[in-house]
């Protein structure tokens, strides 16, 4: 096995990650936990903790 193609195999490896990764990405199913996962910076939950460590007295 030469250089060009150990590099031709090694393309197609990172072609067929890079598309397995935007596939995952992109698919309906996992848009529930992105937007879930945007979202946790707005909670109520992480505000209270962050008011309590700051050491803010109400």
């Amino acid at each position: 096995m030469d250089y060009g193609t150990f590099q031709g195999i090694l393309t197609i490896i990172v072609m067929v990650t890079f598309i397995g990764i935007f596939y995952w990405a992109y698919s309906s199913r996992s848009k529930a936990k992105f937007d879930e996962a945007a979202n946790l910076v707005f909670t109520e939950e992480e505000i209270a903790d962050m008011s309590k460590d700051s050491g803010e007295k109400k």
